[in-house]
């Protein structure tokens, strides 16, 4: 996978269902290389005490994306 540009764009929206469960589509997950059983992180970002948003990251991905972004604020 190329590295990720600082581009955001909205690629869907998904429902959740009366079990708390959403599915990513198809097309998204072959796209990012999300593959069954595979561990995914979840990074929560706050704002003003006020969750706000959720990433979801490859977790054999997420040493890279903390050292990437640890880098560029020191």
């Amino acid at each position: 996978m190329s590295s990720c540009s600082s581009e955001c764009k909205l690629e869907s929206i998904v429902t959740m269902d009366s079990k708390g469960q959403i599915v990513l589509p198809k097309d998204l997950r072959e796209r990012i290389g999300f593959q069954p059983n595979q561990k995914i992180a979840l990074v929560t970002f706050e704002q003003k005490q006020d969750l706000c948003c959720v990433l979801l990251i490859r977790a054999e991905k997420l040493g890279e994306a903390v050292t990437k972004t640890l880098s560029q604020l020191f």
